[in-house]
């Protein structure tokens, strides 16, 4: 079994990524350095936005991306608010692109 990475080395990662697609996005919330859960916002800049968390698939146990909030950006903001009220330890990612794209489907980003 491979080591788990750390959450701030798979952040800096995430984000080296989207610079790498000329994708814009900034960090809104550090978490714990090790093991920080992460949430990843989309703001698509037409007042509407989705957040991804990473769950696991009941049926197989693989890691993927599940959209936890999706809806008006105000709506969205208001429910990462209150996940971060309740886990301190969270990272929120904000990914701003008109496409919609926030690579999370790429290999490697579900690890």
């Amino acid at each position: 079994m491979l080591p788990r990475l750390t959450a701030d080395f798979w952040v800096r990662a995430y984000l080296a990524r989207l610079a790498g697609h000329a994708i814009p996005a900034h960090l809104v919330a550090r978490g714990d350095a090790t093991a920080g859960a992460v949430i990843v916002k989309l703001a698509t800049l037409d007042g509407a936005a989705r957040a991804f968390q990473r769950s696991f698939d009941p049926m197989t146990g693989a890691r993927l991306w599940m959209v936890l909030a999706e809806g008006p950006e105000a709506e969205v903001d208001a429910a990462l608010a209150r996940q971060r009220s309740r886990d301190p330890d969270l990272w929120i990612i904000e990914v701003e692109d008109r496409r919609g794209r926030h690579l999370l489907d790429e290999d490697g980003l579900a690890d």
